[in-house]
């Protein structure tokens, strides 16, 4: 079985969605379901329709979110040495050397990236290129614009 990385912080969201999901939105549609009901002929009841589909979008959130906190291997950075080398939790800060520009992402989980909060997949190909190196190397991305290279500027563990 293969074991999925996560940050603890990603895990912290994902059981924070659960419980969210499972102690406020189920009880909600099932209550709406009920007074949909109270309504009389099932068939042309469009509350009830749309609560019944609202409800197996709540249980398919539920399934996904279980599934995936059953599957990840949660990753805690924070209380190991600094060694300078890039790691997946890690945050890493790098300078294009072709326009000179510097940019800071966090390697994360699949689940956890979010590119508008430099966050990115372990499995993208910045954080490809990046895994393993150390601070001053260069790291060649492959991109459909041809090769971009960066150097590692600074690696934090936090």
């Amino acid at each position: 079985m293969t074991k999925y990385p996560m940050t603890v912080h990603g895990a912290k969201l994902l059981c924070e969605e659960l419980e969210k999901l499972k102690k406020h939105d189920r009880p909600n549609v099932i209550a709406a379901i009920a007074e949909a009901r109270a309504h009389g002929d099932l068939k042309e009841n469009a509350e009830y329709h749309a609560a019944r589909e609202q409800q197996g979008f709540i249980e398919a959130r539920i399934a996904d979110i279980e599934g995936k906190l059953s599957h990840s291997q949660i990753i805690d950075i924070s209380d190991m040495p600094n060694n300078g080398r890039v790691i997946f939790g890690s945050t890493v800060e790098i300078f294009n050397l072709e326009d000179e520009s510097t940019i800071t992402y966090q390697i994360v989980g699949e689940d956890e990236a979010d590119i508008k909060k430099h966050k990115i997949s372990v499995s993208s190909p910045v954080a490809r290129a990046l895994v393993g190196k150390e601070e001053g190397d260069i790291a060649v991305v492959t991109t459909p614009a041809g090769e971009v290279e960066y150097e590692i500027s600074q690696v934090k563990y936090e």
